[in-house]
Order: structure tokens, then sequence, then C-alpha cells
């Protein structure tokens, strides 16, 4: 059985570093190979996403490096700007040869985004679209007001991420909200797809102020060195430009018109 370990605990890193990893099944909703595995260090067991590189499909946009080294990247930029939370992800050899590998998160069953009828959506959500449902009927996506959510926002601007769909965004079951799939972050060129939107406008909250300021110097120094195992050098440096642009803003921004600025399906 695997153990309760928090993805905070340094020996989880450890754990996905030099673990030996055995595959128990594939998750086949996944538009890349993904697999469930197990894995264990010196009696200490957990499960795992094991993504090998040999199963990405190549993505004509995104070019450079891998699918996996940007789920590391955007895990390396989370850990050391402290915005947004991302399971312990590492880049390393595997059954399949090398691929991401990243703590599994357990799970509660509290709800944090939806498309419910405009009246079932709780007072202290944030509505992010309204549209109508297959029958006509009146719908909204909307995401709970939730400290955890905000930071992975936050996240997605400054990673530019362009994939971040509600099934991306799990609660765990100690409460806290992580952000997983991240294979296409990073690029260069502005491509910000999310469902978080929630905040359009919003002063940016101040300790999330004091971590942007904070970015460009680390990014000139150790986290720049390990992104770039991972991204281009025009990569690396547009994060820095996006964090400038977003604090000189000084407050949440709303989608451009010269791209599709939420994902599909939204789920």
């Amino acid at each position: 059985m695997a153990e309760d370990l928090h993805p905070t605990d340094p020996a989880a890193r450890q754990l996905i570093e030099r673990g030996r990893i055995e595959v128990e099944g594939r998750l086949v909703d996944a538009s890349n190979v993904t697999l469930f595995c197990s894995i264990e260090l010196d009696g200490v067991r957990a499960n795992a996403v094991y993504k090998p590189v040999s199963g990405e499909r190549p993505l004509w946009d995104f070019p450079d490096g891998t699918l996996a080294g940007r789920e590391v990247a955007t895990y390396l930029l989370s850990a050391a700007s402290g915005l947004g939370s991302i399971p312990p992800t590492v880049l390393r050899e595997g059954p399949f040869g090398e691929g991401m590998v990243q703590l599994w998160v357990e799970t509660s069953d509290e709800e944090l985004i939806d498309v419910r009828p405009p009246a079932e959506v709780p007072e202290d959500w944030r509505i992010v679209l309204h549209a109508h449902d297959r029958l006509g009927e009146p719908a909204v996506l909307a995401h709970a007001d939730h400290p955890g959510i905000r930071d992975l926002a936050i996240l997605d601007i400054i990673a530019n991420n362009t994939d971040r769909k509600g099934g991306h965004i799990l609660c765990g079951a100690d409460g806290r909200v992580y952000g997983v799939d991240h294979g296409i972050c990073l690029h260069a060129e502005p491509k910000l797809r999310t469902v978080l939107w929630g905040w359009i406008g919003d002063p940016l909250p101040e300790d999330a102020v004091d971590k942007l300021r904070a970015l460009p110097e680390k990014l000139g120094g150790p986290l720049g060195e390990e992104l770039s195992a991972h991204l281009t050098g025009p990569e690396i440096r547009a994060i820095a430009d996006r964090a400038e642009r977003l604090l000189a803003a000084g407050v949440f921004p709303e989608p451009g018109d010269d791209w599709r600025a939420i994902p599909w399906p939204l789920f």
C-alpha cells in the first residue's frame, strides 16, 4: 500500500528522483502516454504519474524541447517563486525511457470549478463565462474564490499556460489546491489559455507582488540555470518579461482578442 506522503515533504522529492518505478496502469483519457505507477525507495512507497518522452505526440507550435521537460520547468518555476502548488516533478529514466515523474496527489470531493445553471453557483464563486447548455438553457463556467486557485491563476500568467483545463486543478486531501498537466507552458509567444479568469481587473495580492518582484533575479541565477536544461534562452527571458508586465499593470489581466483565451474542452 502507498504511504501517505505529503507533497511538501522533502522525502517526496527524493522518492520520485531515485525510487524504483513499477507501472500499474495507463490513464486512457490523456492525450499523450500517461502511466499510473507505484514508486518505492528504502521502504517508503507512494503513487506517481510517469509520462515517457517516447509517448509524446509532437506539437508544431512547441517544437523545442519536450513536453516532459516543460512540466518539470513549470514545477521548478512554481517551487522557486512560491506561485501556485505543483506536486514534486522530475525528469528521469523510467521503464520506457526518460520521462516526467510526478507525485500522485490524493484528492477530496470538494468541487473547485464547474459548469452550472446560474442559480446554482455559490455566492462566493467567480464567474468566468456565460453560455448555454445543449438544451439552450443558461449555464455559467465558474470557480471557487480560493487563494490556492488565485495563485495558480498568477502562475498560469507567468508560465504562459496554454491549456489550464478544469480537470488540471486538484483539491488535495490536505486542503491545498494543486495544478497538474503543464506540458504546453512557457512558450516565448503569448499563448495564455485558462479557465481561471475570475479575477479580471482585481489588484494583485501583496504576497504575489513580492514573489513577482523577486523572480527576475532568480531567473538570472540558479533558477535560470535549471530551466536552461528544458527551455530556450528566449523562453526563459520571456518569463521575466511577463512578470515585469504583470507587476507594472498591478491587476489581473483580461484576455486578448488575438487568440482563444479558454481551452476546449473545459475539463
